[in-house]
């Protein structure tokens, strides 16, 4: 018997519970913009980076948009400002900055 939200407690056992939220496909940013929820913004510095693409498949997000073997500045829609790319490039082409500083 399946039972109402009321009545469900602790030692409700998971086959009396009523379904909870669906997931029916694998999720990807590329869906819903993440932007907002950053508190620090990567910098790009073109004249520095040597275009090494090390940073772009560390990227969690796939916010390194690259073309014609060149990467590009961020895709600010879907970045989170998490830093790894900072940390991986080995030539400090990429700082961090507080947002909206």
């Amino acid at each position: 018997m399946i039972k109402k939200a009321s009545e469900i407690n602790e030692s409700t056992p998971w086959q009396e519970m009523t379904i909870g939220g669906e997931i029916y496909e694998g999720g990807t940013s590329a869906l819903v913009n993440t932007g907002d929820w950053r508190t620090m913004i990567p910098v790009f510095h073109e004249e520095t980076c040597k275009h090494c693409m090390f940073c772009v498949p560390f990227c969690p997000d796939s916010s390194i948009p690259v073309k014609e073997g060149k990467r590009l500045d961020f895709d600010f829609m879907h970045c989170k400002g998490c830093g790894i790319c900072v940390k991986v490039c080995p030539f400090k082409a990429i700082s961090l900055e507080k947002e909206g500083a």
